[in-house]
Order: structure tokens, then sequence, then C-alpha cells
């Protein structure tokens, strides 16, 4: 699966992992599975970090599009008879807002590369091949690594001779790759539950709601494609999955989902704070209780007199 143009981009993760292991190394056994494991995680936090602007820039354009939803319904219903005409200015609508229906894939279009590199780096490691800057004596190390039992480059369906390399039992090794790819599989539904649930609460009559509600029950099923990837490579996947469900939650939270008046106008929604927000000291201004409002001024005006007793006379 090695792409040539990506070459240098399997460089790059290659000696991320030789400075991270390298670091590592310093304080644990380069040659435990505890030191393989922290610098598989790392280099997964790591690449996350990168593509972090990417998500939030992903998120916003979403949060646009959210926003102009009661529009996009008003211009469906107005050129249901003509769609050329009703993507047209749909699109111009969103373009006038700034908002890119395309802008969802930016993610996973930027962690495509990264994936593929991962996964050809660590299949070469897995195979005993010293390739893009790294050494024979690391390969060794990361092939020595047992990872509860597990060898890290060993996957689900190796057979019993091919694992005897690994000085490994067979029985263990598959309980703890089931067991992991169980996980990814549970955090991949979690995190994909996670944005159609936002979403049909959105747009409760968003016509793709059966579609996305099937992907998310089909989408666990993909994470046991994994069961022929090595354990260094699901462990990968658990972490970004698992980092990508608490980035989501804590983007949601921050910004709830917007709220429309009869006219369909967006009412501000003051963002969640927290459990920070809850633990936060407040100053003794924000404890001080509202100052009574001010006395209503009211002017004594006098009474009008009629006209008989401001001049004194006397009705005849």
């Amino acid at each position: 699966m090695e792409l040539s143009w990506l070459s240098w981009l399997y460089e790059a993760v290659a000696h991320v992992i030789i400075w991270i292991h390298t670091g590592y190394s310093t304080v644990l056994n380069p040659d435990s599975g505890l030191t393989w494991a922290l610098t598989i995680i790392t280099l997964t936090v790591f690449m996350r970090i990168l593509i972090f602007p990417l998500f939030l820039k992903q998120m916003r354009s979403s949060r646009k599009m959210q926003e102009l939803a009661p529009k996009v319904q008003e211009l469906r219903k107005r050129y249901k008879n003509d769609k050329q005409r009703m993507n047209q200015e749909v699109m111009a609508l969103y373009q006038g807002a700034g908002a890119n229906p395309l802008g969802g894939c930016l993610p996973v279009v930027a962690q495509f590369p990264i994936f593929i590199s991962m996964f050809t780096v660590l299949q070469n490691m897995a195979n005993g091949h010293a390739k893009y800057g790294m050494t024979q004596e690391l390969v060794d190390s990361a092939r020595a690594a047992h990872i509860f039992g597990a060898p890290l480059p060993a996957s689900f369906f190796m057979s019993s001779e091919q694992l005897a390399g690994f000085d490994a039992s067979v029985v263990q090794t598959k309980i703890v790759l089931g067991i992991f790819v169980a996980i990814s599989s549970l955090t991949t539904f979690l995190t994909v539950r996670q944005s159609v649930t936002r979403s049909m609460a959105q747009m409760p009559d968003n016509p793709m709601a059966q579609q996305q509600k099937i992907l998310m029950y089909i989408s666990p099923l993909f994470a046991f494609f994994s069961l022929n990837f090595p354990l260094g490579l699901i462990m990968y996947w658990v972490t970004t999955n698992l980092w990508t469900l608490g980035q989501q939650h804590w983007f949601y939270s921050r910004h709830p989902m917007p709220q429309y008046d009869a006219k369909g106008n967006v009412i501000p929604v003051p963002p969640k704070t927290g459990l920070i927000g809850k633990f936060r000291k407040t100053t003794p201004e924000e404890q001080a209780p509202p100052p009574p409002p001010e006395p209503k001024i009211i002017r004594q005006q006098p009474s009008r007199q009629s006209r008989s007793k401001r001049t004194g006379s006397k009705k005849s």
C-alpha cells in the first residue's frame, strides 16, 4: 500500500516515532510495551493537534449552515419545481454567509494521508523492514514489545507459527486484539452517533435523516476490518476515535444548538460553562446582589382649575 508520492510523509512519520520513542526511552525501558504504547498514543495526539484548525473550520462552517437552515427550507419550498434554480440560490446563500458545505470533509481528507503513512510505517516495522530512516535496532525493539501479552506487530489472523516467532500465546494475543477491535468499534459508533444525533436535532426534516441513521449503525462494522491490522495500528485508531469523541463533546458543549424565533431569526444561546465554570470562584462583584432600581420621580403637577375659580368670577 506504499504510495511513492507520500514517501516524504512516511519519512516524517518515522522520524517523529524515533523522536518520541527516544524521549520516553530516557525514563522507561526502550523495549517495553508501555514505551511503545505511549509512543503510538503520543504520535496520534500530535497528528490530531496538527489538524485541529481544520476541525474548528469544519465546525464553524457546519454551525453557519445550521443557522441558515430556516432560509434554506424557504428556498426549497419556493423553488421546489425548479431544482437547478433551488441549488443555485442555496449555494449563493451559503457563499454569502461564508459557509462551505464541503468543510466537513477537510479533517477526513487531511487524516487519510496520515493514516496511510502510519499504516505503511507500522506495517514495515511489523515485517522487520528498517526503512524511512529507522534503524534495524529500533525495528527489532518494536517487534519485541508486548502490550498485555500481545506482540505489537501481531494481527488477529496470524497463524500460531507466526506468533511463535514473537514468543507469544496465541489465545492471549487473539483475546487482546479482539478487545482492542471491540473498543475501536464502540468508539466509532459513539463518535458517529454523537454527530448524527446533533444533526438530526438541528434539522428534524432533513431528507437524509434515514441514511444518517443507517450509517450510524453500519459504521462500527468497518472497525472489524482492522482485524487484519497490526496491534500498533489498532491502538492508533482507538486513540484517534477517543480524541474525536472528546473533541466533538468539547465543541458541542461550548456551542449549543442555535434556536430560532417565529420569524426564523437566530436567537443567541449562551455557551455552557462546563465543569470549569461550575468550580470557578466568583468575584465579589459577581457575588454582590444587584443594585435596587432607582426610584421613579413623579412630578406633582397642579390640578387645573376652572376658569371661574382662576378669575374669581361667579357663574351667572
